[in-house]
């Protein structure tokens, strides 16, 4: 395939000299003229390992050439590939002004172009926030190629995993590839690009492209931030934290894997917020400031009061809530978030209905029945014995749990308004009624 590379940056240029080991066509643009001859004379712009051997190799075989001539570039290639910096603002927000840019650029060159040589194809790979291709750029290119995007024009986003350092590597075996695709022919192309790599291809959505670099990196963020707080308080504590990250990262069940790593409801317990509590203290007996490992519980107090505000914009006053222990299964409600969310809408003066049929005041015993007799005194007033009355009773409902009983009598359409905490089986399908809320789709 004929490519254009707009940056010759770190992404850009590992991009370009990759795609052309490939086989493909690649023009490098870069408005540094220093970084256009560089490329040309066969050397890299950048430090990076192998780098310079591959540019040396693909010049040298005419595979990649670069110019700082948009209009040369676009009408030299059927795909343009946007590797342009996304900086942070002062105040962090996202600096989008080079991918306007160049997005107006290519538009005005592509309009010039005048169609010739059948529909090209603009594919951002820079770092951006979902929303920005479709509500910012995609409009850009429309109005600058005087086209229809998806029709006219393919668009498509496809974020990169490279890591400096091992970037060439990482883009030969890739962990994974992501296709953020406005049209199947748009995908289509942009798959063509990376035939004969390894990994899994995820063909999805513009904005799930764009969201999906950023989870990547805030998690990798965490991991490291979580990894160097346990250090600092094991240290503090007299232990090595390196064997107890070792037999941490050995747990391939519950650590390293999908366990716990789906948006849903808050978590809740008799383990994760005392063991948390717990450990935050032993840090500040210690004098070690954590403040990821501290701010996890307030952060989970956060997502519950989050259900509590998609009531109150309901506007209704009688709600049902559907499940009340802290697991599936089980009748144990010692800091269950279900509890406390109940407990803050009974406070707030709603007409409020529960059920689960796991739990029974009459069944309750121990620290399980002084739990709830503290926290919520009047639930035997608020237990519903069956599903239908709560239905029956509330003008939304809030679900909580996936019993059966409770997912088949949920209505479509008309009824009780939902507000779903777990993801409902059915939810895509949901998502597109007016009755239906979903906490942190």
């Amino acid at each position: 395939m004929r490519i254009s590379v707009f940056g010759l940056g770190y992404v850009g240029c590992v991009s370009a000299a990759c795609l052309a080991g490939m086989g493909h066509e690649v023009i490098g643009v870069d408005v540094n003229q220093v970084k256009v001859d560089l490329v040309n004379d066969g050397k890299a712009p950048v430090v990076e390992e192998r780098i310079g051997d591959l540019i040396a190799e693909v010049v040298r075989t005419g595979s990649l050439r670069a110019t700082s001539d948009v209009r040369e570039a676009v009408m030299g290639s059927d795909v343009s590939l946007v590797c342009v910096g996304t900086p942070s603002e002062p105040n962090g927000s996202l600096c989008t002004t080079y991918l306007e840019r160049v997005t107006e650029q290519i538009g005005t060159a592509l309009a010039d172009h005048g169609g010739q040589g059948g529909r090209h194809t603009v594919v951002f790979r820079s770092t951006m926030l979902p929303g920005t291709c479709l509500n910012l750029l995609v409009p850009i290119l429309e109005k600058s190629v005087g086209g229809t995007a998806g029709v006219d024009i393919g668009v498509a986003v496809n974020p990169e995993f490279l890591r400096e350092g091992t970037s060439v590597r990482d883009f030969f075996d890739p962990p994974k590839t992501v296709i953020g695709e406005l049209d199947p022919a748009s995908g289509d192309t942009v798959l063509a690009l990376y035939e004969g790599l390894p990994g899994e291809v995820f063909r999805v959505p513009v904005p799930t492209a764009e969201a999906i670099k950023y989870a990547d990196n805030a998690f990798h963020g965490l991991k490291i931030g979580f990894a160097n707080e346990l250090g600092a308080v094991c240290q503090a504590l007299g232990v090595d934290s390196h064997q107890v990250m070792d037999v941490f990262l050995a747990d391939r069940k519950l650590n390293i894997s999908p366990a716990y790593l789906r948006p849903g409801f808050a978590f809740g317990g008799s383990c994760l917020p005392k063991d948390l509590r717990s450990l935050v203290h032993a840090a500040q007996r210690a004098d070690v400031s954590v403040p990821i490992l501290s701010h996890v519980l307030p952060s989970n107090s956060d997502h519950l009061q989050r259900a509590v505000e998609l009531v109150e914009r309901t506007g209704k006053r009688r709600a049902g809530l559907f499940g009340l222990s802290f697991k599936p299964g089980t009748d144990d409600l010692r800091e269950s978030p279900l509890v406390e969310l109940a407990e803050r809408l009974f406070g707030k003066g709603y007409d409020l209905k529960i059920y689960d049929a796991n739990v029974s005041l009459s069944r309750l015993l121990g620290a399980n029945r002084e739990y709830i007799e503290t926290r919520l005194p009047h639930l035997a007033q608020l237990l519903a014995d069956s599903v239908d009355e709560v239905l029956e009773h509330a003008e939304v409902c809030l679900v909580g749990t996936r019993d059966p009983a409770v997912l088949s009598a949920l209505p479509h359409g008309d009824g009780p308004l939902i507000v779903d905490l777990i993801r409902l089986p059915d939810a895509e399908t949901r998502l597109t009624e007016p009755g239906y809320m979903g906490l942190a789709w």
